[in-house]
């Protein structure tokens, strides 16, 4: 295997058809791994007159740009080799990768999921209506609380001679 080189991105040409195969939340892992590691894997590229055509790592150049790189590590394959990229596949770096990004995702997941019950939590504390206590000895009785606003102690003898009249009493 060829000793990896610094390419700039912007020379490296991308054919239709891999772009197509683009998938964005994979683009994000593969970012947060090169913020946490750096660029672990190298991509392919094979030389077509001046320009350079990406062979394998679609994922990693698209991650480099997102991040605002401007080079990114690759290596040179002839065109016998990315014909044959079906094998590429079943190489051990390439599987080392693969578990990587499923660890990196799991991980993602995982935080995103401890992220959603804590606000969750945090929602059920802000929602809760406060707890208001009944007025003591009323209680459920419906008829205590009337009887009780009914048997208000008067405040003055106008209010006392009122309250008489309307409850049949006599003054």
């Amino acid at each position: 295997m060829p000793k990896p080189e610094s390419f700039p991105i912007e020379n490296i040409f991308v054919p239709t058809k891999q772009k197509k195969t683009l998938k964005p939340e994979i683009v994000g892992e593969i970012a947060e791994s090169i913020l946490d590691i750096g660029q672990q894997s190298p991509i392919a590229v094979r030389r077509d007159g001046d320009r350079l055509v990406l062979v394998e790592g679609l994922h990693r150049l698209e991650a480099c740009k997102a991040l605002g790189e401007t080079t990114i590590l690759g290596v040179v394959v002839t065109a016998e080799f990315a014909e044959h990229k079906p094998q590429l596949a079943e190489r051990p770096e390439v599987e080392a990768e693969r578990i990587k990004m499923a660890r990196l995702k799991q991980l993602r997941l995982e935080k995103e999921a401890a992220e959603a019950s804590t606000s969750a939590l945090k929602g059920v504390h802000t929602t809760e209506a406060p707890r208001i206590r009944p007025t003591k000895g009323v209680r459920d009785n419906p008829k205590a609380s009337a009887g009780q606003t009914a048997k208000a102690k008067p405040k003055t003898l106008s209010d006392w001679i009122t309250q008489q009249k309307g409850s049949g009493g006599r003054y």
